[in-house]
């Protein structure tokens, strides 16, 4: 599942804004609740930049074709190897550009190589394989 950056923080500032009442309550200087924002703040920020290294990084291997594992040659190829009707039904009616740059996905492309080869924006071969697999994720 996708880290949510919005509402981390979202959730983040709701909860500092209670903690903050507390702390204004029992009579805690403003300075110190100031400097405790600043503090919680940066390391929010420090725990956001990990997610989202450790989510781009787990992307990637989950398109990497393991050792042993048939390669997709091809978007002929792929949609053979589907066994599942459901599965085959998306995939067929997916537009071919969109399974070619699947197919090269698996093959251990990066999206870069793929957009550049396509001459487009890298997000958009992100966007079109995100689409793709949320339709898959809906049928499973």
């Amino acid at each position: 599942m996708a880290y949510n950056y919005r509402r981390a923080e979202k959730e983040w500032l709701d909860w500092k804004q209670k903690e903050e009442t507390q702390l204004w309550e029992l009579g805690v200087d403003e300075d110190m609740i100031q400097r405790l924002h600043t503090y919680d703040w940066e390391q929010f920020r420090a725990d956001r930049k990990f997610y989202r290294r450790t989510i781009n990084a787990g992307e990637a291997d989950l398109w990497r074709p393991r050792e042993n594992d048939e390669v997709v040659s091809d978007v002929d190829s792929l949609l053979e190897g589907i066994e599942d009707s459901r599965l085959y039904q998306i995939l067929e009616n997916t537009n071919r550009k969109t399974l070619e740059m699947l197919s090269m996905r698996i093959k251990g492309y990066s999206c870069k190589q793929i957009a550049e080869m396509y001459g487009m924006q890298e997000m958009a071969v992100i966007n079109r394989i995100s689409r793709l697999r949320k339709k898959i994720k809906k049928i499973f």
